[in-house]
Formats: C-alpha cells, sequence, structure tokens
C-alpha cells in the first residue's frame, strides 16, 4: 500500500513538474514573439513595457536567436525588422518544440 501511495505521488511531481516545463516554454516564446511583433510594428521604445518586454526577450534569445548577431542577419532597409522576426520568430519554435518534447519526457 505504501508503495503504491508513493509511486501516486512520484506521478503527481512529474505531471506538475512537466506542466511547470511547459509553461515556462510558452512564456519565453510568448516574449520572443511579442518582441519581434513590437519591432515589426515600431512601438515606442521609451515605453516602460514596451522597454521590458523586449529586454526580457533580449535575455530569453540565449544570444542564439539574438538581433544582432543570429542565426539570420540581414542588410538594408528594415534590417532590423527582419532580424527580429526571422530570428525571435525561430527562437520562439523552437522553445515551444523544445519544451513540448522535454514536458513529454518528464510527464509519466
Amino acid at each position: 500500500m505504501a508503495e503504491r501511495k508513493r509511486g501516486s505521488m512520484v506521478a503527481v511531481v512529474r505531471t506538475r513538474a512537466a506542466q511547470v516545463i511547459w509553461l515556462a516554454a510558452v512564456v519565453c516564446a510568448l516574449f520572443l514573439a511579442v518582441g519581434a511583433l513590437l519591432i515589426a510594428l515600431d512601438a515606442n521604445q521609451d515605453n516602460p513595457l514596451v522597454s521590458f518586454v523586449l529586454d526580457v526577450a533580449d535575455v530569453v534569445d540565449l544570444d542564439v536567436f539574438s538581433r544582432s548577431n543570429g542565426i539570420f542577419t540581414f542588410d538594408g532597409a528594415d534590417a532590423a525588422t527582419k532580424s527580429a522576426l526571422a530570428n525571435w520568430g525561430l527562437g520562439a519554435v523552437a522553445y515551444l518544440i523544445v519544451g513540448r518534447i522535454a514536458e513529454r519526457i518528464v510527464r509519466p
């Protein structure tokens, strides 16, 4: 009986951990997607909320999907917008894929 109770407790903990992993991945992807949208819409970066979203997105991109030195680099007109959309968009998709895989591994 105690072993069954312990097994169900482990399942509950693993389920909660999987939910937290998925939630963290979705939040990271959301910051990247909203940050790219704000760059594309040329939002006022002096606004504290816009600045906060862009700062968090800069941290969440892990310098792999960076706007300035990411996977894709663009030159010419609207290079910053293209870079943000391509790199942060790809980063958001990557977070969702890796988050879902990690969630499936942890979930019982």
